[in-house]
């Protein structure tokens, strides 16, 4: 008996704890609930304010050229797979028209490539002289810097040269004026 008693007791104890985290997990979930709610609220105003704003940006675009000329884009794209598919059908037919307009449009973008890479190559040959005589250009203004840099140089000594002679025949003529002004003296002097 005493023990049937202390199993009641345990089981008490037990349901008490799960009643208490019962209750607990009721509030754990109103809380989330609550939280999800706030969530969606905020996720769907900001859904709203995405949507506003792609609506105005898809306004805005269709306004502008770009997305005009996307648009036109997107069309001539669509074309170009419908007429894709024509073609695709057609060439399965190996006596139809489209297999032999394909073939002259390979033969002649076949002449177009050889003509372009011609004018490559004439232009590559174009470019290479243009290059040896910009070099040779080059050459000849760095021996004419180098020559005129020379003038310069002798230039720039002759210049020196002549203010010190300029500077010797100033105080050689100052020399003298002061010999001149002695020998007046001396023959003031001697009247």
């Amino acid at each position: 008996m005493e023990n049937s008693k202390l199993q009641c007791e345990n089981l008490e104890t037990q349901i008490k704890a799960l009643h208490t985290e019962n209750v607990k997990l009721k509030f754990d979930i109103e809380a989330a609930q609550e939280e999800f709610e706030e969530h969606m609220i905020r996720y769907n105003e900001y859904y709203a304010k995405i949507k506003a704003h792609k609506d105005s940006l898809g306004e805005e675009e269709r306004k502008h050229s770009f997305m005009i000329e996307l648009h036109e884009k997107r069309d001539l794209v669509k074309k170009l797979k419908t007429m894709k598919e024509e073609l695709r059908q057609d060439l399965q037919n190996p006596e139809g028209n489209r297999m032999k307009q394909v073939q002259d449009d390979i033969t002649m973008l076949k002449n177009k490539i050889i003509t372009v890479k011609e004018s490559i190559i004439e232009k590559t040959c174009f470019l290479e002289k243009e290059k040896k005589i910009h070099e040779k250009l080059r050459k000849e203004i760095e021996v004419q810097h180098k020559r005129y840099g020379a003038i310069l140089k002798r230039l720039h000594c002759q210049v020196n040269k002549l203010q010190s002679h300029r500077r010797q025949w100033q105080w050689n003529i100052q020399q003298l004026e002061k010999t001149a002004a002695e020998l007046r003296r001396c023959i003031a002097m001697k009247e």
